[in-house]
């Protein structure tokens, strides 16, 4: 068992020192309290997430018709000077 790097041993020890320090009494409610932080970090780190995969989408799909269109000018100015070109 692996939890964020510590093993069964020390968190073992950490349970235990938390229970000499904070008693059978509150120890119950710490864990109440840390459980709900954890998850409202978690929540906040998704939400983030997400956010992040969004704009990265809309700019992938701004882009894409951008480089659409800069191929078709490009295009068209190719056109234009082999037209001219041509002439001479």
């Amino acid at each position: 068992m692996n939890i964020f790097g510590v093993g069964l041993p020390e968190v073992t020890v950490i349970l235990i020192l938390a229970l000499l320090i904070f008693g059978p009494k509150k120890l119950p409610e710490l864990g109440k309290q840390l459980g709900k932080t954890l998850k409202s970090l978690k929540k906040a780190s998704n939400e983030f997430q997400n956010e992040i995969d969004q704009v990265m989408n809309e700019e992938d799909k701004d882009e894409s018709p951008k480089s659409i269109e800069s191929n078709q000018n490009n295009k068209i100015n190719k056109e234009k000077i082999d037209s001219e070109n041509s002439k001479k």
